[in-house]
């Protein structure tokens, strides 16, 4: 989530504790209109866990970041 953080701050004018709050605003309205496991997918995926972590880690070594 970290990562989402800093991808906040970076494209916008906001500091980090306030893109932190956003983030945590979206994923948290997100995971409400997804049916469960799609909202514990999310937070595995964030954690970097199970096999969507290993899918985001796998890509993001592809992407170069």
């Amino acid at each position: 989530m970290d990562e989402l953080i800093d991808l906040v701050v970076e494209k916008t004018s906001l500091n980090k504790k306030e893109a932190a709050v956003v983030v945590k605003l979206v994923l948290d309205y997100v995971k409400e209109k997804l049916p469960s496991p799609f909202g514990a997918q999310i937070d595995a995926l964030l954690e970097g866990e199970g096999a969507l972590g290993a899918a985001a880690d796998l890509l993001s070594g592809l992407l170069g970041d």
